[in-house]
């Protein structure tokens, strides 16, 4: 079965393995889930990430960063935003800002994937994919 929305499905395999105390969630690869995953890894929402095999059988392994006092995951939400059926487009003065800046929202701009705050900084909008806190 195909999936329609690649980007919903990594998201939802990474909050499944973290519901379910996983260390570690393995992901089919894509170009666009290997930068979305190395922003989540440079934000210090993931422990770490690998990208293993190639052609139809590659996957991202990524292990789920959790609170060592309290074992509750860093991650707290991971939502889509802009969906297949709902494209969410922004100018650089309308990007969401994710409780007020403490969140990360990830932009597909024309210069590649990256945060709110470097979308902002470089003047450029684009389409809000998700957003982590």
């Amino acid at each position: 079965m195909a999936i329609t929305d690649p980007i919903a499905d990594y998201l939802t395999r990474i909050r499944n393995a973290q519901q379910a105390r996983h260390r570690v969630v393995s992901i089919p690869n894509s170009k666009l889930k290997q930068k979305i995953t190395e922003i989540l890894y440079e934000q210090g929402y993931i422990l770490k990430y690998t990208f293993d095999g190639e052609g139809k059988n590659a996957v991202i392994n990524i292990a789920i960063k959790y609170n060592p006092e309290t074992k509750e995951p860093v991650i707290r939400e991971l939502g889509r935003l802009s969906r297949p059926g709902l494209r969410r487009f922004s100018s650089s003065e309308d990007l969401p800002r994710i409780i007020n800046g403490l969140g990360v929202a990830i932009i597909s701009t024309s210069h590649g994937l990256m945060t709110d705050k470097e979308a902002r900084k470089q003047k450029l909008g684009g389409e809000c994919l998700c957003y982590v806190y």
